[in-house]
């Protein structure tokens, strides 16, 4: 690519689900955007792979094909000795199945739908730092080809220049960072590692959440701090992986539990029939941080906007990040369809402050209850009474589940939406 051509409208830097989100929505609505993307479409990432009903809406918007795609008909939730499954209700705005896609598969398919839709995509690039005028406003990014990048997009170090960046480059908001969004540090923080395996539990129609995790035998050893999860990705393959979650970095970092460990001992003590051993593993045991609740900020300002991880964007709740990615890629663009429509620099910020707003109203206050919720589970104590007590109860577990999911309606809906409704308009914003 020659460097005349090296500017667009929006540039987006991260060809995940947030910034292929963004880049659909950007094309769709007529602007030119340049995608880039630091490797190959592809490349193996951790994830959980579970693709809720919230995320399966964002698809739909896109008019994604997710006929091949896994199915699931709802959660298997099992814990202080009770077993129960909880379909995905038929509602207004969400279907009432989710999704799995191993998360190579999902990166590919969602920048392909984008380059369809009229984005420029530019892989083998990375963006080293941003490019910043004189008032601090952001106007660009410094790239450089990829090193070892079979195909880089770019052939020397060079600037990409646009009236607006967004970072979706992940935990690392390699952007963000530079003009000083620092993470909070009192928002809760994630952990996760997972694996997959040829298994005959692929043949599973439930996403199954273990929400007693025990250091080894059950009842027999440490009860940890997390929940296990098993579900079918497809093609004979299950995800298994465990996750935990602290009120904040400082917590987890008390806690030094090494999670690989505790995954393979876990592994070790699951029934032999399931098959979770060395010689049916699928690549490697993979771990990462979750960035929750919003734990970087500004969303927007001076030319950045931040999406899906890069804005902390993780829900404190269950650790999913892929439904609020899809999402903020579309608000993100929304506003910045508005924004481009501005004559003035003055209407074109006040457009752009929509962005922000709009994350918050859909997630602020729903990220508050997570966080609140996370300060009470992190204490397993806590956890083992509310399994042992709370499973039995179907109307509490449909309401768990709701917030678990980010399953609840925004306007309207049955008596439990009403009430989650209530309580997130009744906490401070996020």
């Amino acid at each position: 690519m020659t460097t005349e051509q090296l500017s667009a409208d929006v540039v987006v830097v991260g060809a995940g689900p947030a910034g292929s989100s963004a880049a659909y929505h950007l094309a769709k609505l007529g602007l030119d955007v340049l995608l880039l993307e630091r490797h190959e479409l592809g490349r193996d990432k951790v994830c959980g792979d579970g693709l809720t009903p919230s995320a399966v809406r964002e698809l739909v918007n896109m008019g994604v094909d997710t006929s091949t795609w896994r199915r699931n008909r709802g959660l298997r939730v099992i814990g202080g000795g009770h077993q129960l499954h909880i379909p995905w209700p038929e509602q207004a705005s969400l279907p009432a199945y989710a999704l799995a896609r191993r998360r190579s598969q999902l990166d590919r398919d969602l920048a392909t739908h984008a380059v369809v839709a009229g984005a420029r995509l530019l892989t083998g690039v990375t963006a080293t730092a941003p490019v910043t005028g004189p008032s601090g406003r952001v106007t660009g990014v410094q790239v450089r080809p990829t090193p070892r990048h079979p195909e880089p997009g770019v052939e020397a170090p060079t600037t990409i220049t646009a009236p607006l960046i967004m970072d979706a480059g992940g935990v690392s908001a390699r952007l963000a960072t530079a003009v000083g969004r620092t993470r909070d540090e009192r928002r809760p923080l994630g952990v996760a590692v997972r694996a997959y395996f040829r298994s005959p539990r692929a043949d599973d129609d439930w996403m199954e959440s273990r929400l007693e995790l025990w250091d080894g035998p059950a009842g027999h050893s440490d009860l940890l701090p997390g929940y296990g999860w098993i579900w079918s990705v497809g093609d004979g393959l299950v995800n298994v992986g465990l996750g935990s979650v602290s009120s904040t970095p400082a917590a987890a970092s008390t806690r030094g539990i090494d999670y690989r460990a505790v995954f393979k001992r876990w592994l070790a003590h699951v029934p032999a029939s399931w098959g979770f051993t060395p010689e049916n593993q699928v690549g490697r045991i993979a771990s990462a941080a979750l960035p929750m609740a919003f734990n970087r900020k500004p969303h927007y300002a001076d030319g950045l906007m931040l999406l899906g991880d890069a804005g902390g964007m993780v829900s404190p709740f269950n650790g999913e990040g892929i439904a609020q990615a899809l999402a903020s890629g579309r608000l993100a663009a929304e506003a910045a369809a508005q924004a481009a429509a501005r004559p003035t620099a003055s209407g074109r910020e006040l457009a752009l402050s929509q962005y922000p707003a709009a994350l918050e109203a859909q997630m602020g206050g729903y990220y508050t209850l997570g966080r609140i919720f996370v300060a009470l589970i992190e204490h397993p104590e806590v956890m083992r009474v509310c399994t042992r007590y709370g499973l039995p109860r179907k109307r509490l577990m449909r309401l768990v589940a709701k917030l678990l999911s980010d399953g609840w309606e925004r306007r309207g809906g049955d008596g439990i939406d009403h009430f989650i409704q209530l309580l997130t308009r009744m906490v401070p914003a996020a």
